[in-house]
């Protein structure tokens, strides 16, 4: 917006002074009509004005003030949160004494024209599929034409180089292509970066394979109370715990964590990108646990599926690993049948072993339990059921002979000790032979007297 005041000439001043500047960078004004101010400044639109008016005017005097920079609208596709198309409204609080006109040099944002960053952090962030080496702003090059600026957001993020986060133009659409090959390296780098998704809303995943729930499943922020500034204080609201990134591992852990046959190394996550194609990342977890690298925890985005496969046999043995992995059950399910105190379904810490488990049960019963060895029944992830006889050793650590560590949904069968099931048996002959007895007790009472 333009403020042409003209000495002597009311009806040309004040609030008849006030004209906008047009998307295609022209002014339309009284008697001289449409003139082009694109890319020009105060000063020299100022001339030119004083120009056109001498044809109509002796010796116009005027004064040209910009009080509103025109509002830029730009776009934007590709792999951000949400593309589409955005106006950036100027404020002339900080126009600069000589600011080129078309193409304002402030923002409503607080500062210059809108780089590419603030404007990507208005569409919501990039998402973790996008490539930031190969970001794109197609332009019009004012002859009909359209110019492509390239520009690596990489570089900005490791080195610094603010010449890739150009100021915008009205008309400028940004494209953020695709990645197709999934660095996890990067990606645990790109994610804090300040133009990335800040994911403050639930994103439904599906988690598929080799979990205890298999389906889909909605992550949310996890929050703590707000820690008062004071003692003494109201604890008010809550405060954020995870920054906004929903990660392989709480997916799993909201799917009730992986089953002992999952094979953690072979993980992968199946993403739909903005253009339609399927993108897979492979997530190794054991790379996590043995070596701290938080990169395989990869960050999620609404609609991603997770697919943990069945492990084999070889690589099953690992699983008793990662049962105290933050993805893994937070208990197990196992049950007691038989002589114990307290036989039934137990809930018990992940890494229990039989004897353990026996003791939580309350131990054998004294008078019918067999202590010399006891059934273990287990389900496999491929639907087979094994059974072994394991013999009892109170005192051993753990091992696999006589304390094997248990898995989800073990069961335990206590049988009866030889003398108890002796007892029970000459009961029930004894039961079956009911007159006799009778006669017998009898035959006593009458020998007695």
């Amino acid at each position: 917006m333009l403020q042409l005041d003209i000495f002597n000439v009311p009806e040309y001043s004040g609030n008849n002074g006030h004209h906008q500047v047009s998307i295609d960078g022209s002014v339309n004004l009284p008697l001289i009509g449409n003139i082009s101010v694109q890319g020009m400044t105060v000063d020299q639109v100022t001339a030119l004005i004083q120009q056109r008016y001498g044809e109509y005017l002796q010796r116009p005097i005027l004064a040209l003030k910009l009080i509103a920079a025109r509002p830029l609208q730009v776009a934007v596709t590709g792999e951000v949160q949400r593309p589409g198309s955005y106006i950036v409204s100027p404020s002339a609080a900080t126009t600069p004494n000589n600011p080129m006109i078309g193409t304002p040099e402030v923002s409503g944002t607080g500062g210059r024209l809108p780089t590419i960053t603030r404007v990507l952090q208005m569409a919501g962030g990039i998402t973790p599929s996008a490539d930031m080496r190969q970001v794109k702003i197609r332009r019009s090059s004012g002859t009909g034409g359209e110019k492509i600026i390239n520009l690596d957001l990489w570089e900005l993020l490791q080195t610094g180089d603010l010449r890739q986060d150009i100021t915008l133009r009205d008309g400028d659409t940004i494209y953020i292509p695709t990645n197709t090959e999934h660095n996890a390296a990067e990606s645990s780098q790109l994610i804090t970066a300040n133009f990335a998704s800040n994911n403050n809303q639930p994103i439904n995943v599906a988690v598929v394979g080799a979990v205890n729930r298999p389906g889909t499943h909605t992550l949310t922020l996890e929050t703590v109370p707000r820690i008062p500034s004071e003692p003494g204080q109201p604890i008010e609201g809550s405060v954020a715990a995870t920054g906004g990134l929903f990660t392989v591992t709480k997916a799993l852990k909201m799917a009730g964590g992986i089953t002992p046959g999952a094979d953690i190394r072979n993980i992968q996550v199946r993403r739909l990108t903005r253009t339609g194609t399927e993108q897979q990342i492979t997530v190794d977890l054991w790379k996590l646990l043995q070596e701290g690298d938080l990169s395989q925890d990869a960050m999620l985005q609404q609609g991603d599926t997770i697919v943990v496969p069945t492990a084999t046999t070889a690589e099953s043995q690992q699983n008793a690993e990662v049962l105290a992995a933050s993805f893994s059950p937070d208990t197990l399910k196992i049950s007691l049948v038989g002589e114990v105190v307290s036989p039934g379904a137990k809930s018990l810490p992940p890494n229990t072993a039989l004897n353990q488990a026996l003791v939580e049960a309350g131990g054998f019963n004294e008078s019918r339990a067999n202590k010399k060895q006891v059934e273990l029944i287990r389900i496999h992830p491929n639907g087979t059921v094994s059974r072994r006889q394991i013999a009892i050793n109170l005192s051993a650590q753990v091992n696999e002979e006589t304390n094997p560590t248990l898995r989800n949904n073990d069961v335990i069968v206590v049988g009866r000790s030889g003398g108890a099931a002796f007892r029970e048996g000459l009961g029930t002959v004894l039961n079956s032979l009911s007159p006799i007895n009778n006669f017998l007790g009898l035959f006593r009472f009458v020998n007695i007297f």
